[in-house]
């Protein structure tokens, strides 16, 4: 079975199951998992992480050099609420620097928010946009997140996509440079997250992962963005990433194991499934206020929470006398020309405001995107203060990880 009649099935799946009211009781996989490049050992250089596979790239434009020159696009999936409208703006605006640059930006090719609301919006005219339907009212449960791999399918099956190679990103990216293909010889690249760790959850993953298929460590340790990859390839795990999300979040044992991350974990193993394995790239982005300085990386992700005293000190836990965080700005834009951070701040969250300052100087019309339109349904609402709630759990879990390693 070809990977366009993967993507059909996924769909017939979905429209058939919501038409009878019974999108969760009649769940099952319609992907096939068709091996596409087995990850050769020894393919990799770098030092071993904690699965014991050695994965980790640290190197920039020697990744792209071998392979010539191979555009791709870029895919950021989005909703319609405020919150990731002023998002999706900024980001649009630091690609469109990052393209303009010249030398380094020659693979960045078109790019696309995949708007997963079923509706047009007046941002169309500002951002290059395709819009997809969003999950059966009630199929995500709460978790808005399920979406983004529906999105995808759709959009792979429907649009005209001209480059062969695709950046999935999301809003509250920043690109710092211009960034090349870092694929190399049709193998994907990714970030490793840190929090994805499939050997310590082995008796979840098998599931989903048979023992027949290999040891899970085969299942990389990354989510679905940033991760470039061949569009053939992400046709074919779509479909399976898009049932492997809902089958784990219908699942109450991998749903309170998984959490806040149990769509990374669909996609990682879908993926595996297929026999594709990615590049772990850990200079893809960073992640303030974790990571300090901005170094080699391309992409500044705003996840965290940056809360500082006046002396410069992070003050983890507590609101800050300094601070900056996007969950401060769910209802709207956030004002132009943040007061900058206090002497002493590490030079990743300088950054960030400056460049999330620049953005808002020079993206037209910026005060006018309030929140008065009523975009916002009541799944978005709840996926807000769900987010809330992740976000002190994000935080809480890097503190013990980096206690861990540090012990």
């Amino acid at each position: 079975m070809n990977a366009r009649k993967e993507i059909g099935r996924a769909s017939q799946f979905l429209a058939a199951v919501a038409g009878l009211g019974l999108f969760f009781a009649a769940f099952n996989f319609v992907a096939l998992f068709v091996p596409i490049t087995p990850r050769r050992e020894g393919s990799s250089v770098g030092a071993d992480d904690d699965d014991g596979r050695i994965s980790w790239f640290t190197g920039d434009r020697e990744l792209a050099a071998a392979a010539g020159k191979q555009p791709f696009h870029v895919a950021m999936t989005a909703m319609a609420d405020p919150y990731s409208r002023w998002q999706s703006r900024i980001m649009y605006y630091w690609y469109k620097r990052a393209k303009a640059a010249g030398a380094g930006a020659e693979e960045m090719g078109g790019f696309t928010r995949v708007l997963h609301s079923g509706e047009a919006d007046d941002l169309m005219g500002e951002i290059p946009t395709f819009v997809v339907n969003p999950l059966p009212p009630g199929a995500d449960r709460g978790y808005v997140v399920l979406n983004r791999p529906w999105a995808f399918v759709q959009w792979l099956e429907r649009a005209e996509i001209q480059e062969e190679y695709i950046l999935m990103a999301e809003p509250d990216h920043i690109f710092v440079k211009p960034l090349p293909n870092l694929v190399r010889e049709d193998q994907p690249v990714a970030y490793p997250f840190f929090y994805i760790r499939p050997a310590k959850q082995e008796k979840i993953l098998r599931k989903y992962y048979p023992e027949e298929k290999g040891p899970v460590t085969n299942i990389d340790p990354i989510g679905n963005s940033p991760v470039i990859i061949k569009k053939s390839a992400l046709t074919k795990i779509a479909p399976t990433w898009m049932n492997m999300s809902l089958e784990m979040k219908m699942d109450n044992e991998t749903d309170k194991a998984f959490g806040w991350v149990l769509e990374m974990y669909a996609y990682a193993v879908a993926s595996a499934l297929h026999g594709v394995h990615h590049i772990l790239y850990k200079d893809f982005m960073i992640q303030p206020p974790w990571d300090l300085s901005v170094g080699k990386t391309f992409i500044i992700h705003y996840t965290y929470g940056c809360d500082y005293s006046l002396k410069g000190e992070l003050t983890y836990g507590k609101i800050g006398e300094w601070r900056f965080d996007k969950r401060s700005y769910l209802k709207g834009p956030l004002p132009r020309n943040l007061s900058l951070p206090p002497p002493g701040v590490p030079e990743s969250v300088v950054t960030l405001v400056k460049m999330v300052n620049e953005a808002t100087a020079n993206i037209p019309g910026w005060d006018d995107d309030d929140d008065d339109s009523e975009l916002r349904s009541k799944f978005e609402e709840l996926n807000e203060l769900h987010s809330l709630n992740l976000i002190q759990e994000k935080e809480k879990n890097y503190i013990e990880e980096k206690q861990e390693k540090t012990s």
